[in-house]
């Protein structure tokens, strides 16, 4: 090995010298000026932002648009191995001062290697959707075979942690890889389309703004997006959270005050509350992700880690629908499902639901196929899962939020719990209806049905379904967090494996 000053590189490795530093953004300072006009951070700074310092391995940096009069550094893509709190991780991103970071017959080539890299070495893939589809100059070069570009991410389902961070504009195949994502991270600025001005243009006869197509807003009003962050500074720090939860347990966190959960349910039974902090009483503090959170409000979906845990909460919200699940809550809670099953991450049910919702505005909905995907995910999960009944467990919303016939590992009641096949006034209304009709003055009427449900009721207590051990134990809510505990503790560590548990329905 040669020791001391290096006096000047051979002519062959000055070549390699040039041409890679070309490549940085030092050496393109006007591209740089462009992101910056944007608001934006180059995607070479992004990545140095969320990987761990001096990690980054780059693939394909060399890589030069397939047409000689379109010159691009790294053709628009940037991409590697990394390290994310010591941890591997596969860096992709699209880089929008070339060529609007349109996807093209070499970095499509470039791509296609880093996502099978990522499936053979079951390494999450971190990838930032900045650009604006096809390459249409490319369309005219010779066939280069076929593009799996697409196919080869979607294989990736079930196998890998994916995210994707939308904070420009991801339209086309941009937003294809969006949508096949595990988790997609938008910031407000950002907008997302299946097609971009042109073809909306072509299509439609008026331009619209990309900003008019795919604001952030309705993305995430539609489901579209799992977090919307203020900020890329925010949307990078999410996506660290976020891989966070597939590493298995980390060192416990601080622990909320205990006590606090004795009165966050109301004593009386038809006032709501808030079941968010329910899930933050029984988190360590800070650690709770929610995903979707303005979609299917009736329902609370979030990663959070217990006593150092990963778990997976899903809970029914009484401040919407009274907790009742309707067909958006249905798939955002079959979806997390799949999602904590593929990753044996423990899920952990909240139960406070009336039931079903019910009437004819939601059948038109197609509830009926819906919320059989709820059960139909649960039922085929073989991730650990833990119940615990705040209030209301009633009908076939009870059924599907983790009931006794879904063989929870743990299933617990709060004092406040009540349980039904049905809502108690609407099981008094049919098995006492001859009696009730049979009383023709109508405070009388209300009256008795007023008698009845409370004897019912009586029946359907915490501590009366206890009795006929419907439930493994009434609790002090104060207990819960150390009784889950306990138990995430005592469940067997999933096997290892190399392969795919299931796929995770992009919906």
């Amino acid at each position: 090995m040669t020791k001391g000053k290096d006096k000047g590189a051979r002519a062959d490795l000055a070549r390699v010298r040039q041409a890679r530093a070309a490549r940085l953004d030092e050496a393109r300072p006007k591209a740089v000026a462009q992101q910056q006009g944007r608001g934006l951070q180059t995607i070479r700074q992004s990545i140095a932002a969320l990987i761990d310092d001096g990690s980054f391995v780059e693939y394909g940096g060399l890589a030069a648009p397939a047409r000689d009069d379109m010159p691009g550094a790294a053709d628009g893509l940037v991409m590697g191995t990394a390290r994310i709190d010591g941890d591997p991780v596969v860096v992709v991103g699209y880089d929008y001062t070339v060529h609007a970071g349109t996807q093209s017959a070499i970095n499509h080539r470039k791509a296609n290697r880093m996502f099978a890299l990522a499936e053979r070495n079951q390494w999450p893939l971190v990838g930032w959707w900045d650009g604006g589809g096809a390459r249409p100059h490319d369309m005219i070069l010779p066939a280069r075979g076929s593009n799996p570009t697409f196919v080869t991410f979607a294989r990736l389902s079930g196998k890998v942690p994916t995210v994707a961070l939308v904070t420009g504009r991801a339209f086309a195949g941009q937003a294809n890889l969006a949508g096949l994502s595990d988790l997609v991270i938008a910031t407000p600025g950002a907008t997302m389309g299946m097609a971009g001005p042109p073809l909306v243009a072509a299509a439609l006869g008026h331009w619209l703004s990309p900003e008019e197509i795919g604001p952030m807003e309705v993305h995430e009003a539609a489901g579209a997006i799992d977090v919307l962050c203020e900020d890329e500074v925010g949307a990078l720090a999410t996506a660290r959270q976020y891989l966070g939860f597939f590493r298995g347990r980390r060192a416990p966190g601080a622990a909320p005050d205990q006590t606090k959960l004795r009165d966050l349910i109301p004593e009386n039974p038809r006032r709501a509350y808030n079941v968010r902090r329910v899930v933050e009483g029984l988190a360590d503090t800070g650690s709770v992700l929610e995903l979707r959170p303005n979609f299917g409000k009736a329902a609370v979906t979030a990663l959070m880690h217990l006593d150092g845990w990963p778990v997976g909460a899903i809970a029914n919200q009484p401040m919407v629908l009274a907790g009742a699940i309707d067909s958006d809550a249905s798939d955002k809670i079959a979806r997390f499902i799949q999602l904590c099953d593929a990753y044996d991450i423990p899920i952990l049910f909240l139960c406070d639901t009336p039931g079903l919702m019910v009437g004819p505005e939601v059948e038109g909905t197609a509830l009926v196929r819906h919320s059989a995907r709820i059960l139909t995910a649960l039922a085929n999960a073989t991730t650990p899962f833990m119940t615990v009944v705040l209030r209301k467990a009633y009908g076939l919303g009870y059924y599907v939020m983790g009931a006794a016939a879904c063989d929870p590992d743990l299933l617990l009641a709060w004092p406040t719990a009540e349980f039904g096949g049905m809502g108690i006034e609407g099981a008094v209304n049919i098995i006492h209806r001859a009696e009730l009709e049979a009383i023709e003055d109508e405070a009388e009427r209300a009256e008795r049905h007023r008698l009845r449900t409370e004897e019912l009721k009586t029946y359907h207590t915490a501590l009366a379904t206890a009795e006929r051990f419907h439930v493994d134990d009434v609790i002090d809510p104060a207990e819960t967090r150390a009784i889950l505990a306990n138990t995430l503790a005592a469940l067997p560590a999933p096997a290892p494996g190399r392969g795919r548990k299931r796929t995770v329905d992009p919906w």
